[in-house]
């Protein structure tokens, strides 16, 4: 004979209830934990692979390098798009998988492909650089730092060196993107009639620089008994040390690079601009990280930013721009049109039937059968988001016109004996 739940269920109530109660709790538990977003979290499996050939031209390192590499990553299984970029000395190619690709596979695949065609690559190339590609979303909060008494390379030194690095420590901050400001430049002009005096050229000037002005770890060692780390430092600190390089020439001997140009600490040409009210400031996009709150991060950024205004005064830190009031608006009006509905269920129920042990049951069954829904959405990983919101919304429908149909058909029957 097939077993009836419900009539079992009646028989004993008391598992009923506590399972009941159970799924309740784990529901509101959930709820309280579920993370309050603007768009849903994306993994798209997408990996790029970086292959560096200091000095070589675009068109030789499409030839002898990305179309290698293209070759090679094109056979692995999911591949759906593969697109390269090619600038002086750096090849980079991105491969995008199929949604349902898994990321740490898809790394792994790669990995395996150019380790097959890596024989294939000039023996000068350094070692390929393979990663994943995490997508990070459009900035949650911006903020731009005004401050009257600071040139804009003061100013933007300060955002870098204080405010990026406290917001940078904030839980659930991925990325914190400066706009606008300046960026410090060393330039370094070569006179072409002093290199061709020396017999230099301006790749070996620029490879003698790379290879002296680095900081190299230089293994281990042991002093005292204890393990210390060896480094070699060789970067030069100031101008003046860097402008005494010494440059070695092809006849044996060695010239300063102030004697062969001119060294400058300037700033970089301009490639984005921040103002408000007309008057450039710097501004501040704070990313959160995957899986994190818009909202919690928010107010957390928030609370450094308070803490920042109050450690530096001179410097107005201004809230500009936010979509964190939009998921909260969102998030607001999907929970008010949750209660109506179930409020509205009740005095329908009350009203039509007039049966005060039928209104009850509506009260109590809507919320046993809402809040269980959080927490399969919580052991999913899933978020409170604009998709998940328009579908609470509908199921809110649904479950009322359900309960009330059910609840009355049960009523009808009772009364019929």
């Amino acid at each position: 004979m097939a077993m009836n739940i419900s009539a079992w269920s009646i028989r004993h109530p008391l598992p009923s209830v506590v399972f009941s109660i159970i799924l309740l709790l784990l529901g509101w538990v959930s709820f309280t934990k579920l993370a309050i977003t603007r768009l849903p979290s994306a993994d798209i499996p997408v990996i790029s692979v970086a292959v560096a050939q200091f000095g070589a031209a675009p068109a030789e390192l499409e030839a002898q390098v990305t179309k290698t590499i293209e070759d090679g990553v094109s056979g692995v299984e999911g591949v759906r798009h593969i697109s390269s970029s090619i600038t002086d000395g750096l090849s980079v190619t991105t491969v995008q998988f199929a949604l349902e690709t898994n990321t740490d596979r898809a790394l792994n695949d790669i990995k395996d492909a150019v380790t097959r065609v890596r024989a294939n690559l000039p023996q000068n190339v350094n070692e390929p650089l393979i990663q994943r590609v995490d997508v990070i979303g459009l900035p949650i909060v911006t903020y731009a730092a005004i401050s009257p008494g600071k040139t804009p390379e003061q100013l933007s030194w300060f955002v870098d060196d204080v405010v990026k690095r406290a917001l940078q420590g904030v839980r659930g901050v991925a990325q914190v993107e400066r706009i606008g400001g300046v960026e410090r430049e060393i330039l370094v002009s070569l006179d072409p009639d002093r290199l061709q005096a020396a017999g230099l050229t301006a790749v070996d000037v620029s490879r003698r620089l790379r290879g002296t002005n680095v900081d190299l770890a230089g293994g281990r060692a042991e002093i005292g008994k204890n393990d210390q780390a060896i480094r070699t430092l060789a970067g030069a600190k100031t101008l003046n040390e860097l402008a005494g390089t010494m440059i070695s020439l092809p006849s044996g001997g060695e010239v300063r690079l102030e004697d062969l140009g001119t060294v400058t600490d300037t700033i970089a040409d301009r490639r984005t601009f921040a103002r408000l009210n007309g008057e450039p400031v710097v501004a501040l996009g704070i990313k959160r990280s995957k899986g994190a709150s818009d909202v919690v991060v928010a107010e957390a950024v928030q609370k450094r930013i308070d803490t920042l205004k109050e450690a530096y005064p001179d410097v107005d830190l201004k809230l500009i721009d936010t979509s964190v009031d939009f998921t909260k608006g969102n998030y607001d009006a999907a929970m008010a049109t949750l209660f109506e509905g179930a409020t509205l269920a009740v005095i329908v129920v009350f009203l039509f039937l007039r049966d005060f042990r039928a209104t009850v049951i509506a009260a109590i069954s809507l919320p046993l059968s809402i809040f269980p829904a959080f927490w399969v959405m919580d052991l999913l990983g899933f978020s409170l988001n604009l998709v998940s919101f328009l579908a609470i919304t509908l199921s809110t429908g649904i479950l009322v016109d359900d309960a009330i149909v059910e609840i009355e058909n049960i009523v009808r029957h009772m009364r019929m004996g």
